[in-house]
């Protein structure tokens, strides 16, 4: 059994979510031989290409980096083979194919931002934010064939306050996921770790995290108003939830109910011109804290009413 400073581990992931975790191994002392990461993609006004954040990390570092476009390309293979991992560890990566993460002897673990089995799937802080869901977590577990299916390795709870977003509960489960890894390596160094199979796992109906489309973002008035707060929180600060002001799209990242009898339309929006601007739900007001219009950048609601001049009165 070798030591966790030993053990040769292959890292793949791509944004900052996955920096969080890979630095937590360099800081532990862990040895990194190699980094798997998407290619470089053309960002900004002027589409220069740019490097995933992984990269950048790595490159700083010294790690060797692997981009490729095809994850079953046999070069890539070959490459990912001579760097003679013990174990690999992916962090919000896609999905890989079973030659990659059935190489090293000692498989492939993935930390996953929910606590297993609930909210598989591909944005768990989305979706637990938007069901309502007081607790969350982070899981290490081996990877298998169906994806965040396999044997659970450890497992934080991390609550879910009133004022979380989508950002701040990332950023929470970002810092968990990193410390959680580093304990999790440790433990399957020394031996210590006894895997658990999800199907052993007592729970009640399996509650799952989809891709989030254009779709879900739209909100909806007709559903009640704590729903549609849930709903903005779970997708602020991105991708954003909206609706239509006048024609075009407003993104709300903050807003606060008021529940009432209803008599205005769902949907139906009022403002004073100068401090609020809400919109009729199924059972109260949902009241606009922090918006962005398109073409226009994020504001308070205040400073939006300020420079907006309604076509017609709200």
């Amino acid at each position: 059994m070798k030591q966790f400073q030993d053990l040769r581990i292959v890292f793949i992931g791509t944004p900052d979510f996955a920096v969080a975790s890979l630095h937590a191994l360099v800081v532990a002392g862990a040895n990194i031989v190699g980094v798997v990461t998407a290619p470089d993609k053309p960002a900004g006004r002027g589409m220069h290409l740019q490097a995933p954040p992984v990269k950048v990390y790595a490159q700083q570092h010294s790690i060797p980096v692997l981009q490729p476009e095809k994850l079953k390309n046999p070069d890539f293979l070959t490459q990912l083979k001579a760097l003679n991992a013990d174990i690999q560890v992916v962090v919000a990566f896609r999905m890989l194919p079973e030659a990659v993460w059935n190489m090293p002897p000692m498989g492939t673990i993935n930390v996953h931002g929910s606590l297993l089995p609930q909210y598989r799937g591909a944005a768990p802080i989305n979706w637990t934010i938007i069901n309502g869901e007081q607790e969350t977590g982070v899981t290490t577990f081996k990877l298998k064939h169906e994806i965040d299916t396999g044997d659970i390795l450890l497992q934080q709870a991390v609550p879910i306050l009133p004022t979380d977003d989508a950002g701040t509960l990332h950023d929470k489960l970002m810092l968990e996921g990193a410390a959680l890894l580093v304990t999790t390596i440790k433990g399957l160094a020394a031996g210590t770790l006894q895997e658990l199979p999800q199907n052993k796992v007592e729970t009640a109906q399996l509650i799952h995290a989809p891709k989030i489309f254009k779709h879900h973002l739209l909100l909806d008035f007709t559903t009640p108003a704590h729903d549609l707060e849930l709903r903005i929180r779970g997708f602020s600060p991105y991708p954003a939830a909206f609706t239509l002001l006048e024609g075009k799209q407003l993104k709300i990242f903050r807003a606060h109910v008021h529940i009432e009898p209803m008599r205005a339309e769902p949907g139906k929006s009022q403002s004073d011109g100068n401090s609020f601007l809400r919109f009729a739900a199924s059972d109260g007001w949902l009241y606009a804290d922090e918006v962005q219009l398109e073409g226009k950048k994020r504001m308070d609601i205040a400073a939006f009413l300020r420079g907006y001049r309604f076509a017609t009165p709200a």
